[in-house]
């Protein structure tokens, strides 16, 4: 997915692809230009049919997504492209009430970034969300627990005998917890370790990925494996077979 190119040393390095949905040109000129000047391949589109269109074609690492588009709306555009890939998503929009940054992120959004914003701020949760997918998760062997399977090769969880639909960063906020199986951990812990300590956001974030998370556990393995202890934080209990 990602592109390469070479430096004047001779080095290999690899930049990776960014498509900008923006309807407006000034905020969608500033945005591809920033992340272009921070090194990455940009590509842009002005409304959702477009947007669908260039990601099945190019193949973007992350999608800077605007809320409100003509045509088919952002939400709409991120499901579809989470149902087709596992492209990582911020999701931009002139609102700012609650109910829309939880809407967006319950869509599979990485992270939200409120009108009007630092191209800079824009930049450094770009930066974070991609460095996520670079910090050797993989690596980890499979978790197997009494419920559930979690294999950080293939990404892919299975509760029972179903294998889950999560996004990436619901894998990740599970993994976390499951790695850390019977301890509590607080809000401020799972965003260290999921989204990075640069992380611009608020602590309610946690709250909504665990929640799909927990709900999608339940629906499949009829456990309650990730209880919450009020006033602290979250705790994933299922024991390692």
């Amino acid at each position: 997915m990602a592109v390469h190119n070479v430096s004047e040393d001779g080095v290999v390095k690899t930049k990776a692809k960014i498509l900008v949905v923006e309807d407006e040109p000034s905020i969608r000129s500033i945005v591809g230009t920033y992340l272009e000047n921070e090194g990455y391949a940009v590509a842009s589109a002005v409304d959702g049919h477009v947007a669908l269109e260039k990601a099945r074609e190019w193949g973007p690492d992350l999608v800077v997504l605007d809320l409100n588009l003509p045509g088919i709306d952002g939400l709409s555009v991120a499901s579809q492209l989470l149902d087709e890939s596992d492209v990582y998503i911020l999701m931009l929009s002139a609102r700012n009430e609650e109910t829309d940054r939880v809407t967006g992120l319950r869509t599979g959004a990485d992270d939200y970034l409120t009108k009007p914003f630092s191209p800079r701020e824009m930049v450094a949760r770009v930066d974070a969300i991609l460095r996520r997918s670079r910090d050797g998760r993989s690596a980890y062997r499979p978790l197997v627990f009494a419920h559930v399977k979690i294999d950080t090769n293939r990404y892919e969880v299975r509760a029972g005998d179903e294998l889950l639909d999560l996004t990436r960063t619901e894998f990740d906020v599970l993994l976390e917890l499951a790695r850390n199986a019977g301890r509590v951990l607080t809000r401020d812990q799972l965003i260290d370790s999921v989204w990075g300590s640069d992380f611009f956001g608020n602590d309610r974030v946690v709250d909504v990925y665990v929640g799909q998370v927990r709900r999608k556990i339940e629906q499949a393995s009829g456990e309650p494996l990730i209880h919450t202890v009020r006033g602290v934080g979250y705790k994933f209990v299922d024991e390692l077979v």
